[in-house]
């Protein structure tokens, strides 16, 4: 039981970690992407279907890039990763580049992973999510197996409140 419970807090800190950046040391930070957020016209949901023609949407966040808003999806296709930067305000694809090495391919080999055996999609999990949570937003989807299910963690955000939900997926 302890082990579930600390499973999933260090799933929900992932998430946190790589959704709100240095949320812990700086939070300021996750107040600036709050508010930078408040000006998207195009939803999470929405950037993974531009995304899609690079590929199956393994995850996606909105992200502060050098102060600005920025709506990053990896997707996989054919063994190859990359990551897909949606403009925010139109929903168009803005920029695609292959995940070749580091921390980044790591990440996108363990997200794909854990979507490999899923009927579902992080769509899914955003819809539910939301659904569940009238008001709030998301904010980022990191799909993680957990014993031997796939769990997606859910950033939400509404207003300056945040707060992380977990979506398994069948």
């Amino acid at each position: 039981m302890q082990r579930k419970y600390f499973v999933a807090a260090f799933l929900s800190a992932i998430a946190l970690g790589q959704s709100l950046p240095a949320s812990a040391e700086e939070p300021s930070n996750q107040r600036d992407l709050l508010k930078a957020l408040s000006g998207a016209k195009v939803t999470l949901q929405q950037g993974m279907e531009a995304s899609a023609k690079s590929g199956k949407p393994i995850s996606a966040k909105f992200e502060l890039d050098n102060g600005a808003l920025q709506l990053s999806v990896y997707t996989a296709k054919s063994g190859k990763f990359n990551e897909v930067v949606v403009d925010h305000g139109s929903g168009k694809v803005a920029k695609v580049e292959q995940i070749k090495e580091g921390g980044d391919l790591s990440h996108a080999r363990a997200q794909a992973g854990a979507l490999a055996n899923t009927k579902q999609s992080l769509r899914a999990a955003a819809d539910k999510a939301e659904h569940d949570n009238p008001g709030y937003r998301t904010v980022s989807l990191t799909p993680a197996s957990e014993s031997k299910h796939t769990v997606v963690q859910v950033v939400l955000a509404k207003g300056e409140e945040t707060k992380t939900v977990s979506e398994a997926l069948e």
